[in-house]
This record gives structure tokens, C-alpha cells and sequence, in this order.
């Protein structure tokens, strides 16, 4: 899998934390990071299914750059922090790249699937999947 500018960077960071209390710290920092969304945003039509916690999902492809635009919020810190990784790693892709790209095998890559609860899980590949399932402008 040749991976592109943000998702190596993901990798390299994760991969200077040598345990999961570690990582766990990292994901938590990062989701401090993530801006959150205004309460006006946070509405009914934007929550996730399949998620534990409340996931609001903003998401379309950039008319004139065609790449994706995310912005995605939970009331969960390590799902916030999760969020932002997956957000991180779907930076500046195009429709095709979301395509190919399997975000569920690239966060086991980075150690972090096999430590969250079935749930949490779930509610991560619930969120990539809303992302595979935009579509971009015709």
C-alpha cells in the first residue's frame, strides 16, 4: 500500500510510541487538537448510526479540487482522538483514493483497533464507511 503524505506521518508517530498507554495518550492529545463543532452543527441529521457515543458527521468532496473535506465530532475523547486520525488520514484525498484506501487495515497497522471495545469498533468502521459512501460533485 503506498500511502500518501499524512497517512506516513500517522505511521512514524505511532510508531515512536512503544506501548499502548502510550498510543492511548497520543490519540487523547490528538483528539484535544480536533476543533469541535459548533452546537448549531450538531444536529440530528448529522449523528452516526452504528456509533456508542454521538458521532456528527460532516463530510462532501471539494468542487474544485475534488479532494475530500471532513469535519467530524464526538462527545467521546478517544473517539475524538480516533476521529482525527481517520480525518488525518483521508487528508486531500480524491474519490478514488477514498476508494482504494482501506482505513480499517491502516488504523490495525497502527496498533490501535485491537485495543477498543467491540462497540468502539464498530463505531469506527461506521465512520469510515460514511466516508466511502460520499460521493463527489458531477
Amino acid at each position: 500500500m503506498i500511502l500518501s503524505q499524512h497517512q506516513q506521518q500517522l505511521v512514524e508517530l505511532f510508531a515512536n510510541q512503544r506501548s499502548w498507554e502510550d498510543r492511548y495518550r497520543m490519540i487523547m492529545r490528538l483528539g484535544k487538537a480536533l476543533p469541535a463543532l459548533d452546537d448549531e452543527q450538531k444536529t440530528d441529521d448529522r449523528l452516526l448510526s452504528g456509533c456508542e457515543s454521538k458521532v456528527w458527521f460532516i463530510g462532501h468532496y471539494d468542487q474544485a479540487s475534488m479532494h475530500l473535506n471532513l469535519t467530524i465530532d464526538s462527545d467521546a475523547k478517544i473517539i475524538k482522538g480516533l476521529i482525527s486520525i481517520i480525518i488525518s488520514a483521508h487528508q486531500e484525498l480524491t474519490f478514488e483514493q477514498v476508494q482504494q484506501f482501506d482505513c480499517v487495515e491502516f488504523i490495525e497497522q497502527l496498533g490501535l483497533l485491537s485495543h477498543l471495545s467491540p462497540s468502539r469498533g464498530n463505531g469506527i468502521k461506521a465512520i469510515i464507511e460514511a466516508i466511502r459512501l460520499l460521493q463527489p460533485p458531477a
